[in-house]
This record gives structure tokens, sequence and C-alpha cells, in this order.
């Protein structure tokens, strides 16, 4: 991020001072050429037709560098078939003169050419007029009563202009390198600071590794804040899993331990009926183990934020099981054939698997299906026409091991599986009476998934 900021403001502060450079400098050269425009027009206006024919100044320009040899500021008056006519400041120097160029139009350039009409040194001299670098304004125009064109030039040396583009220059980088630097300090201390809540968010997820503390406790910013609290939730989550974890395997054990125990003690005892013995409690431990792990099942299948099991698919599947074991029982089915439910299939066809189950088999041979949609939910309602359940036994047929109709198999913990897996996916299983078939009706409602 640092890095990106540099690069995008180095960019931006470079074509700004580009552009910052090229309109200052055009400025002050403007008014640099507007200044010789005016000294150019000063001698223009001064300019008369002397006795033969050439031209004089009726009066001297105003500035004191054009009566200085070598000043820097010159001017000259050309005209074809006379000499040119020079100010002291030349010298021995005369200004270049292209008199092919029509110049009757301001026309400014700039030029390094002298005509040296006098000896010069081997020896340089910076303020040689032939070493300057000039910047010169011409005008071609006809005097009054001259068939010439006569040529009007002003030059002054561009050691002014080029110092104060300089300087112009200079200042700008400086300003510019400065606040390059400013924004990028402060680039580096935003970013810095924008992450230090994330760096204190590791800290509390590495007490948390180390058992220091139980969720993140500090106030956090709001662009974090909900990541926060999804990191407490998910911490909650699992501790809820690891707990029901040790729930699950210590309510294992205390049931495993009494049919154990009735197997040691007969097998200790020598008893004659240990074969027999030794089968029951096995069924016993068998339906122990298998409720824990259907229940430990959904446990750890709930976790997944994908879980969606259409429920018509499902539905047709236990009903054509069903209708093998159970020939004689007429299985109808109504309602919406697009829910989709927030649970994994398996464990929604363990649980209709049960009802219809249940149904035929305690039914007086029909059993009536209708799926609906509710208030976000799915609900499923299953009724036969059975003798049904008393409203006083409705609340204990769901503990594990209850059976009001011993005289069929069973293990008693159908119910008691599906109100746990049911509830593990936020959802409710209740026992009513059917209106339509007088037997007992199953209110099944689950989170719907679309």
């Amino acid at each position: 991020m640092i890095f990106i900021a540099a690069a995008w403001i180095l960019i931006l502060l470079v074509g700004g001072g580009y552009a910052l450079d090229r309109v200052l400098s055009t400025a002050i050269t403007r008014s640099f050429d507007e200044q010789l425009d005016y000294l150019l027009t000063s001698m223009i206006v001064s300019a008369e037709l002397g006795p033969n024919g050439e031209v004089v100044l009726n009066r001297e320009l105003a500035d004191q560098r054009f009566l200085e040899p070598n000043s820097g500021a010159y001017w000259q008056i050309s005209g074809k078939g006379f000499e040119p006519f020079p100010s002291r400041s030349l010298w021995d120097r005369k200004l270049r003169v292209d008199q092919v160029h029509d110049d009757r139009d301001l026309h400014i350039y700039n030029s390094d050419e002298f005509v040296d009409t006098g000896p010069r040194t081997l020896e340089r001299d910076p303020n040689d007029p032939g070493n300057q670098r000039l910047r010169i304004a011409e005008r071609d125009l006809r005097l009054p009563g001259s068939p010439i064109r006569w040529k009007f030039q002003v030059a002054q040396s561009r050691e002014t202009l080029d110092a104060q583009i300089d300087a112009l220059r200079r200042t700008l980088v400086r300003s510019f390198a400065l606040l390059g630097l400013g924004l990028i300090i402060m680039v580096g201390l935003q970013t810095w600071y924008g992450l230090l809540p994330l760096r204190k968010v590791r800290s509390e997820i590495a007490r948390l590794r180390a058992g220091k503390s139980k969720r993140i406790e500090d106030r956090m910013p709001a662009e974090i804040a909900p990541m926060v609290e999804e990191l407490n939730a998910l911490v909650e989550h699992n501790d809820r899993q690891a707990e029901e974890a040790r729930r699950h395997a210590g309510n294992l054990a205390h049931a495993l331990k009494t049919p154990l125990t009735v197997i040691m003690n007969a097998a200790s005892a020598g008893s004659d009926d240990l074969a027999t013995t030794v089968v029951r409690e096995a069924r016993t431990m068998r339906r122990q183990v298998d409720h824990h792990l259907a229940r430990a099942r959904a446990v750890g299948r709930r976790g997944s934020a994908h879980s969606r099991a259409p429920v018509w698919p499902s539905i047709e599947a236990v009903e054509r099981a069903v209708a093998r074991l159970y020939p004689h029982v007429r299985i109808d089915v109504d309602g919406e054939k697009n829910l989709i439910a927030h649970i994994e299939r398996q464990d929604l066809d363990e649980i209709l698997g049960n009802l219809v189950e249940n149904a035929a088999k305690y039914g007086g041979g029909s059993v009536f299906i209708t799926v609906g949609a509710q208030a976000g939910f799915v609900e499923i309602l299953v009724e036969d026409d059975g003798r049904g359940i008393p409203e006083a036994d409705r609340i204990r047929i769901f503990d594990r091991g209850v059976r009001l109709d011993t005289g069929k198999p069973g293990t008693g913990l159908g119910l008691a599986i599906v109100r746990d897996v049911a509830e593990i996916y936020d959802g409710t299983v209740s026992l009513e009476e059917s209106e339509d078939l007088g037997g007992l009706m199953v209110r099944l409602r689950l989170p719907a998934a679309n």
C-alpha cells in the first residue's frame, strides 16, 4: 500500500511540476518579451530620417544600459545601402541581420550570433557580447519619406531571464520534493495507524490460542468490528461444539456403563442365561451408540454454511423405502415441490425416515405428507390415521428409550433422534392431533435455504 501510494504520488508530482514549470516559465518569458516590445516601440517612435536619408533617434532611450558597453542591453537599426546604426553598448560589435526575413510583425527569438568588427582577444571575456546569449525583438517598417525597409532590433541578455527560470525551477523542485516526502510519510503513518487494529486482533487471537482469554474484548474501529464479532461467534461456536462433544461422550459412557455392568456381573456369576443377557444388553448398547452417532454426525455437519437439501426429492426417496417395508400402507404427498431446507440431505432423510416409518407402523394404513413454507421455514406435516398419542405423553415421548406401544418392534429412539437433529439445525418438531385423519400429526419446521 505504501509503495503504490508513493509511486502514484511521485507520478502526480512530476507531472504537475512539469506542467507548472511550463506555465510559470512561459509567464516569465512573456513578461520579458513584453519589456523588449516596449523598448522596441519606444525606439521606433523616436526614429526619424537624417539629412542623408539615414535613420537617427531624436532622443536617447531611457534605459542607461544602452550607453554602457557590453551591458547586456543593445539596439540596432539596419537598412539596405546604409551602415548599421548600433547602440553605444554594442561598442565594436553588430547584431546579425537577416534582410531576407520579413518581420513586418513583431518577431522575438533567441540568438548568440554577433558580427565581429574589431580584434578579438584569445582570452574569452564572459562579459563580451560575443559570449552572451541574447533574446532579440525585431520589426521591419518604412519611415515616412524613405523608400528603404528598415529593421529595428532590440536585444537583451538572457542571463536575467534564465536566472529567474532557474530560481523558479529550484523552488519548484524543492517544494514538490518536500511535498512528496511529506505525503509519503503521511501515507506511511496512515497505513501503520490504519492497520494497527489488525495487529491488535492478531495479539488477541494469540491470547485466545494461549488460553488467556475466551473472546476478543477490546473495542475495535467500526471498519473491522464486524470481523471481530464474527471471530467471537466462531470461537463461541467451536466452544459449543467442543462442549457438545464432551457431553455426548459423557452421555454415551454413562449409557454404556449399566449394560456393561450387567454383562460383567452375569459373566462373573456364571449365570445360565448369560447368552440371553449379553444379546439383550448388546442391543441396548447398540441403540445408544446409534443415537449418539446420529447426533454427532448432525452436529459436525451443522457448521457448513452450504447445507442445502431439496425437500421433495428426499420425501419421494423416503416414500419409496417405506412403501417397500409396509406395502399395505397408502402414502400421499402434497405441497410445494421447489422448497429447499437448510440441512444436510442425509440428516433430512434420517428425520423423514423416522417420522414416515412411525406413521406407517403405528397408523391405520393411511399416511399423508404436506410440504409448505411459512415465515422463513420449511414446514412438513406427517399425519396418520392411527390412535394418536395422548396430549399428556407428547412431551415424554421424545425422551430416549420411551415407547408407548411395546407390542411392535422398535428402539424408542426415533423421535428423540428427530428432535435432536432438528434442534441442531435450529428447527423444531411438535406432536398434534390430525384433524383430517384423526390420528397423530407431526409438525416439523426447518430453516429455509431459498
